[in-house]
C-alpha cells in the first residue's frame, strides 16, 4: 500500500498539461468509438472479444505455453487489421455524421420558407397514415431532406407525382404491384414506390416488449441511421404509427402528434434553433414522451 501510494504521487507529480491533454484525447476517442456502437450488434461482438482477450492474456500469463503463446502474436496482428473490416457500418455511419454535421436540414432542395405546398404534402401523409393505420395497411413512407436518396430511388419505380392521401393509399393497398417497400417524397412530390431501404444494424428493435416490429420498422431505422431523411411507418400488424429519424423510433403516434413533429421539423423556428436543439426535444428525451410499447 506503501508503495503504490508513492507511484501514484510520482504520476501526479509528472502530469503536466501536455499528458492532461493527451489523456483527454484518448478518452475522448474511446468514448466517441462506444457510442456510435451503442445498441448496435458491434457492441455484443466487442464484448466478446474484450472477454476473449481477457482469457488469453490470463491463459499465457498463468500457464507456460511457447506454442500457443507464439501462435497469439502471430494472429494478432491479423485481428487488429480485421477490426475496420468487422466495425465498418458503425465507422461509415460516424463519418456520415460527422459530414453531416452543421448543415442545413431542408425539405430537399426547397427553399426556407414554410410554404402552404410544404403544409399541404404533410398533411397529405399524415392523413394518409392516418388512414392506413385505421385500416391495418402496412406503409414505409420516407421524406427526404438535406442528404440525397437518389440510390434509393433508383431501386424503385419512379412516379414524380404530387403527394396526395388517395395516391398514398392507392399505393400501399395490399396485394398492389408497389405496395412492397418505401414510397420516397422530396421537394413535395411522391418521387418513387418500392423501394428498397437499408435495414437497421441496431438492437433497438429487438429490445421491444412484444417485438412485432418487421422489416418496415427496420427498413425505417436503417434509412435513419444512413441519412438525415424522416421515415413515417404504419405497423400491419397493430395499425400503429411511428416515426424514425437519427436511428430512433417514437412509437404509437395519433394523426395530431404526428402531424406536430413533421412540423416541427420544417418550420421556420427550427430552422433558427438548430438540428440539435430539435433533435435533443424530440428523441433524446423519447423515454419521456413515447407512450407504452405496443
Amino acid at each position: 500500500m506503501p508503495n503504490f501510494i508513492t507511484d501514484l504521487f510520482f504520476l501526479f507529480q509528472r502530469l503536466d498539461w501536455v499528458s492532461l491533454l493527451d489523456l483527454v484525447l484518448v478518452t475522448l476517442i474511446f468514448f466517441g468509438i462506444l457510442l456510435l456502437i451503442h445498441d448496435t450488434q458491434a457492441m455484443v461482438l466487442l464484448r466478446g472479444v474484450i472477454l476473449l482477450i481477457i482469457l488469453l492474456s490470463l491463459l499465457t500469463s498463468i500457464i507456460n505455453l511457447p506454442a500457443f503463446s507464439w501462435l497469439i502474436r502471430t494472429a494478432s496482428p491479423a485481428l487488429v487489421l480485421a477490426i475496420p473490416v468487422v466495425f465498418a457500418p458503425e465507422i461509415r455511419r460516424g463519418l456520415e455524421r460527422i459530414g453531416r454535421a452543421g448543415t442545413t436540414t431542408l425539405f430537399s432542395h426547397t427553399s426556407s420558407s414554410f410554404t402552404q405546398e410544404l403544409q399541404a404534402t404533410i398533411k397529405g401523409v399524415v392523413t394518409a397514415s392516418s388512414r392506413l393505420a385505421a385500416r391495418q395497411h402496412g406503409a414505409l413512407i420516407i421524406l427526404q431532406r438535406a442528404d440525397s436518396l437518389r440510390e434509393y430511388v433508383q431501386t424503385g419505380v419512379q412516379l414524380n407525382a404530387v403527394v396526395t392521401p388517395e395516391l398514398l393509399l392507392q399505393v400501399f393497398f395490399p396485394n398492389t404491384p408497389l405496395h412492397d417497400g418505401a414510397v420516397i417524397i422530396a421537394d413535395n412530390r411522391v418521387i418513387a414506390a418500392a423501394c428498397v431501404m437499408p435495414l437497421s444494424a441496431s438492437g433497438i428493435l429487438n429490445r421491444s416488449v412484444e417485438r412485432q416490429m418487421g422489416l418496415r420498422h427496420r427498413a425505417a431505422l436503417g434509412i435513419s441511421e444512413a441519412s438525415d431523411a424522416i421515415a413515417v411507418v404504419v405497423s400491419e400488424e397493430t395499425g400503429s404509427i411511428s416515426i424514425a429519424h437519427a436511428g430512433r423510433m417514437i412509437r404509437r403516434l395519433d394523426a395530431e402528434r404526428l402531424e406536430n413533429i413533421l412540423m416541427a421539423f420544417y418550420r421556420p423556428s427550427y430552422l433558427k434553433t438548430g438540428p440539435t436543439d430539435l433533435l435533443t426535444r424530440l428523441f433524446t428525451s423519447r423515454e419521456k414522451d413515447r407512450p407504452s410499447e405496443d
